[in-house]
């Protein structure tokens, strides 16, 4: 389906839901359509640089709007969390985050970003003992050395990994899911389960000690 109802989308979608009746859907790719904004979206009623979806189009087409770097042509590609919306042309670029509200929110960067936070979400042997590590956002990386874990986190620049973070005690972490969404706090400990039970996570945030599921945590640098 390409198209959805305004008034059935999402609630992380930020969007007045009586300015038309229908939306475009995210398209299959990097993201779930349930953690994904359009570029349509993004370009109309985040970033207002354009009024309807002809001039969205227009403007993609003319190779004006980078996610990560590349430059993206259609309008209903899939944009999710951490990932970096470019315009060089206005030099401004933003960060797909969630507010502590649940809602889809642009981060403005100072200026056009290199590197990127990504989360691994599996990792696999390949053969002649080669380890590949898959990313959040779809990508898949081979590496050197198997030191890295699933629920880390590695930081991207023109397709090589700069820094390594660990999923571990004193980590900063930010909650991507849960009623704590969009919440930034210091790891405080792991706590694992044997068989079907979700591992669980301890973190110190601003309005004190919560507890939520291990998947929902992802590394950071420094406190946004």
């Amino acid at each position: 389906m390409a198209h959805l109802k305004r008034l059935t989308v999402p609630k992380s979608w930020s969007i007045k839901k009586k300015e038309t009746t229908f939306i475009a859907t995210p398209m299959p790719g990097p993201h779930k359509k349930s953690e994904a904004l359009t570029l349509n979206l993004i370009l109309k009623d985040f970033l207002k640089m354009a009024n309807t979806t002809r001039e969205v189009k227009r403007i993609l087409h003319q190779k004006k709007v980078f996610v990560d770097g590349i430059p993206r042509l259609e309008y209903r590609f899939p944009v999710g969390v951490m990932d970096i919306v470019s315009i060089p042309e206005l030099n401004e670029s933003h960060r797909i985050l969630f507010s502590e509200k649940g809602k889809f929110i642009l981060q403005k960067l100072p200026s056009d970003p290199k590197e990127k936070y990504c989360k691994i979400i599996g990792k696999h042997i390949l053969p002649k003992k080669r380890v590949q590590v898959n990313l959040y956002d779809g990508k898949n990386v081979l590496v050197d050395k198997d030191t890295y874990k699933v629920g880390d986190t590695i930081v991207m620049a023109d397709g090589k990994i700069k820094r390594h973070m660990k999923l571990e005690k004193g980590a900063l972490i930010y909650l991507t899911g849960g009623k704590h969404i969009g919440a930034t706090g210091k790891l405080l400990d792991i706590k694992k389960f044997k068989g079907i039970e979700n591992d669980r996570i301890i973190m110190e945030t601003k309005e004190g000690k919560i507890e939520t599921l291990k998947d929902y945590a992802f590394v950071i640098e420094m406190e946004w």
